[in-house]
């Protein structure tokens, strides 16, 4: 395992951490369909920035259609869906339970990328995924809610951190399919928000909820800037962070360094 895998996922816990407690604030105010549009689009907005000034072109145009294949189904999968279905559980059930159900995005990721690329861990990485994960448990399940938490763990709740989990697990998967050689986190995760946003504005436009989108958004600018600094920290550093992480080292390894900081940030 690659040194630099392992500081790049210690950096996404930080950034996820942070993200994470600015969402659940915006998706009780708005909804988490509308944190994941604007978040999204906000996004969008910086990465093309940042791939002007380091790369000279807004989007990674000059690269390989298989990465834009690869890339694009994970930003679909682990940004539209999979994060959507984890804001909703953070809405449903706090972040508490929420992130104690995200924990099993390590052991989908590391079952998925022994299917897709043959990774095995040895003894000793699992023992070490096996004791971050009851890590995370005795830390989520031992500290009181703060007061603002929904009461009652509901079952659709749960289901929605379930979803999350897998979502993110399979976005990294296919992520790793679009990394091959040394692609910038940042070009990836440009291709990978630009597909993602596009899938939930169609989405949006399908079920007839733009208007209301923006009528939700109009007259708060405390909303508009929480929107704005999350999808900076999230999906713009968090993101790139986490692809760095997954290409420098085993899937299930970095997403566990991930989530086990991410849980202490939360409620230690």
């Amino acid at each position: 395992m690659n040194l630099i895998g392992e500081l790049a996922a210690l950096a996404t816990s930080f950034f996820f951490a942070m993200t994470a407690l600015i969402f659940t604030s915006t998706g009780r105010m708005v909804g988490s369909q509308v944190t994941n549009r604007m978040r999204l689009t906000f996004a969008l907005i910086y990465l093309i920035v940042i791939n002007l000034i380091l790369f000279h072109e807004p989007l990674p145009f000059s690269a390989e259609s298989s990465r834009w294949i690869w890339l694009s189904l994970s930003g679909i999968i682990g940004l539209s869906l999979g994060d959507a279905f984890l804001f909703q559980s953070f809405i449903s059930v706090g972040p508490r339970l929420g992130t104690l159900l995200l924990s099993l995005a390590p052991i989908f990721g590391s079952i998925l990328a022994w299917g897709f690329f043959g990774e095995t861990l040895t003894v000793l990485q699992i023992t070490g995924i096996v004791l971050a994960l009851a890590g995370i448990a005795w830390v989520v399940t031992s500290h009181e809610e703060p007061p603002d938490t929904p009461r009652g763990h509901t079952r659709s709740g749960v289901i929605f951190g379930i979803l999350g989990g897998l979502g993110q697990a399979v976005g990294l998967v296919l992520s790793k399919q679009g990394l091959f050689g040394a692609f910038s986190p940042f070009q990836a995760n440009a291709i990978r928000t630009l597909a993602a946003l596009i899938f939930v504005w169609l989405l949006t436009v399908f079920e007839g909820k733009v208007s209301a989108t923006f009528t939700a958004l109009r007259g708060n600018p405390k909303l508009i800037s929480l929107l704005a600094l999350g999808a900076l920290v999230g999906p713009v550093l968090g993101v790139s962070s986490s692809l760095l992480a997954v290409q420098y080292s085993e899937i299930g390894v970095a997403s566990t360094l991930t989530l086990y900081t991410k849980s202490h940030t939360f409620f230690c």
